[in-house]
């Protein structure tokens, strides 16, 4: 019953009108009247002033409503959570992720879990920045992993759970090899092959050099693509530098197929973090993902492996992995 006078209000304070509000509701006018009466005789408010040309909310009327905005987002995220479990009694997480982490991140982190927990199954996107974000704000996907800068909204929580850093990357026959760093100004003097302007790793780049008060047209891009895979194969072919998350050329460094230069006077550093709505409270499974992101010594233990839960040693044999340890059983346990 109370669910349905914040309907009844909701509608009329968005439509500030009493006869347009009851033909939406399909209601009587006399009917949505008596309940907007009854709710300000139970808060002892007005919450409405009352005109020839309709109704306008109060400043107390501006308040309920945006509480009972969030109280009904709620109810309806509970309704949704129950419907699910009704209808598919498996243990499903809906996931997001940006290319990076869709690529060179979540792999091994799903290869982990589905060790530790087998009955726990995914639904992974691979989006950019925006569509990760507005997803989780519509409820689509439940947990956002994203690199670089996110919008701030009201109902979206962003928590950082990894600082990555861009580098520069050059094949071991590039006359720089020798060097362990270089300048963003050096950048200038070489053949460029980049991410798409609206990448996060061109967006952190652009600043950085706007920052250092050089202009990002000066570089010398020769190629852009959409593939981070795409641009190691091309610098591996000799036509060109890049710029690019370390996480996504670590196995290739290891292996020595590429040079990894760091940037002297201005570190690049690439937030990664985790969305989620704010009026969503996540599953036992959900708590179980997100604990485990947030643990930064077991996540770096787990980005070392292959996407097959084999390691790779220093001499390139790979090796199973050991049985996963009581500390590591713990931690993923499902409270």
């Amino acid at each position: 019953m109370i669910e349905q006078h914040f309907l009844v209000f909701k509608e009329v304070a968005e439509t500030q009108n009493i006869t347009l509000s009851a033909r939406n509701l399909h209601m009587s006018q006399p009917s949505i009247s008596l309940q907007i009466q009854n709710l300000e005789c139970e808060y002892n408010t007005i919450f409405f002033d009352r005109t020839n040309k309709g109704v306008t909310l109060t400043k107390e009327g501006k308040i309920f409503y945006d509480r009972i905005c969030t109280i009904l987002d709620l109810l309806a995220s509970f309704k949704e959570e129950i419907n699910t479990l009704s209808k598919d009694p498996r243990r499903l997480i809906y996931l997001g992720a940006t290319s990076t982490i869709g690529e060179y991140v979540l792999p091994n982190i799903l290869a982990f879990l589905f060790r530790t927990h087998p009955e726990v199954d995914f639904k992974v996107k691979i989006a950019n920045t925006e569509s990760i974000t507005q997803d989780v704000l519509d409820k689509k996907i439940h947990i956002g992993l994203t690199v670089g800068p996110v919008s701030q909204y009201k109902n979206l929580k962003v928590e950082s759970f990894w600082e990555d850093e861009l580098v520069v990357v050059l094949p071991y026959s590039h006359p720089w090899a020798s060097r362990k760093s270089i300048t963003l100004a050096e950048l200038s003097q070489e053949r460029m092959v980049t991410r798409e302007a609206s990448s996060a790793t061109r967006k952190v780049m652009e600043v950085a050099l706007k920052e250092s008060g050089l202009d990002p047209e000066q570089l010398n891009v020769k190629m852009e693509l959409g593939s981070t895979q795409a641009i190691k194969q091309v610098v591996a072919a000799g036509l060109g530098i890049t710029i690019i998350s370390s996480l996504t050329v670590s196995k290739e460094r290891d292996k020595r197929l590429f040079k990894i230069l760091k940037i002297r006077d201005a570190p690049l550093k690439l937030p990664l973090s985790l969305l989620t709505n704010a009026l969503i409270t996540q599953t036992k499974d959900e708590r179980v993902f997100i604990d485990l992101i947030h643990d930064h010594e077991l996540i770096a233990d787990i980005l070392r492996k292959d996407y097959h839960g084999l390691e790779e040693h220093e001499s390139g044999a790979c090796y199973t992995l050991p049985p996963v340890s009581p500390e590591a059983q713990e931690h993923s346990q499902v409270q």
